[in-house]
């Protein structure tokens, strides 16, 4: 079986900020569609009967959930470890505490820029950085582990070391650096999109910047970084930077319907938040059904049905490409990564 290590559910759509690169596409309000608690628990207890991953608590904004702390908890209770992603706006000290109780053991923060007037711009919202920022103090002040979470575009892609610096000085555990999928709102900022040549600038700075850092750091949605991961550590002969541990494992780039997958508000299980194709319902079929018997899965987890590149390269087994952006870029989810730059030693068939 798939290990499955990592669950996102968007347990809502609705969201205190309404940020322009959001794939959820956010809401004001809640949608009479979410899981109802029944539901939930439902889906929970199906997950911890199949395996004990990491459910990430996500939305929108899982706060606005009036059972949210009930949910985690259940999780919890069930031996799932229960973590939340959230802009942290909303946690003052009395939240702070509901979560510790509740049973989560990390809380990842998004935070877009090193400065007030980086993020705030980025998030569109004046005073966010610091509403964020007291968030966090409240976190950490519960005992909570942090991880801080950033998404990378072109208008914040030179503060890509500054905030990673900010999440040491914050405290954090780890840095996520999630690279912009084309979908949500992200679509809107096509134009904030970096190239297949910044991207592989980016993963070599990412590299750099690793080496002396004292916290793990993890690039998301970035399955060619793997590749450059590889070829550097050959040919610097640098073992230390291939780990294998617990949160921190590095394990291959694309995991979508792998050893990750993504269940949205309503109930629908994805490969990944940014593949818009479900491979199942969780309200007609059970979670273990869907795990292991959709099709769309099955298909995400046999490599040699990639096409293009992608198919003959000699790093597919630990690169993958990003199946959300072959997909986004084709209309074909095993297509080739549009963002990569490397052309592999292997040749293509040749048409005739």
């Amino acid at each position: 079986m798939m290990d499955l290590r990592l669950v996102f559910w968007e347990t809502t759509r609705a969201c205190n900020l309404e940020c322009p690169h959001c794939r959820a596409q956010a809401q004001k309000s809640r949608s009479p569609d979410e899981l109802s608690t029944l539901e939930a628990k439902r889906f929970i207890d199906q997950l911890s009967a199949l395996a004990k991953p990491i459910l990430v608590f996500s939305g929108g904004e899982a706060l606005v959930r009036e059972d949210i702390y009930e949910l985690i908890h259940y999780a919890h209770q069930r031996g799932l470890k229960a973590t939340l992603a959230t802009n942290a706006a909303l946690i003052d000290q009395e939240t702070a505490g509901r979560l510790k109780e509740s049973g989560i053991v990390l809380t990842a923060v998004s935070i877009y820029g090193s400065t007030a007037q980086a993020h705030d711009d980025f998030c569109g919202r004046p005073g966010a950085f610091a509403r964020t920022l007291a968030g966090i103090e409240n976190i950490k002040n519960a005992g909570i582990k942090l991880q801080i979470n950033t998404t990378i575009t072109r208008k914040n892609l030179s503060e890509l070391e500054n905030i990673g610096a900010l999440a040491l000085k914050l405290g954090a555990l780890s840095y996520h650096v999630f690279f912009l999928v084309p979908v949500g709102r992200g679509l809107a900022l096509e134009g904030d999109e970096i190239s297949p040549l910044e991207y592989e600038e980016a993963f070599n700075r990412l590299y750099d910047f690793q080496q002396n850092f004292p916290i793990h750091i993890k690039p998301t949605c970035a399955p060619h970084y793997y590749r450059i991961l590889r070829q550097r550590s050959v040919k610097e002969k640098n073992n230390s930077s291939v780990s294998k541990n617990g949160f921190h494992a590095v394990t291959k780039g694309c995991l979508a319907g792998q050893g990750v997958c993504f269940v949205s508000y309503k109930g629908e299980v994805f490969g990944c938040g940014y593949l818009p194709l479900a491979a199942g319902d969780l309200r007609k079929q059970t979670f273990r059904e869907i795990w292991l018997e959709s099709e769309l899965f099955k298909a995400l987890r046999d490599d040699s049905r990639l096409s293009g590149k992608c198919g003959i390269c000699e790093y597919k087994k630990i690169c993958g490409g990003c199946r959300a952006r072959g997909y986004w870029a084709t209309g074909d989810y095993l297509s080739q990564e549009p963002y990569c730059v490397y052309e592999p030693i292997g040749k293509l068939p040749e048409h005739h």
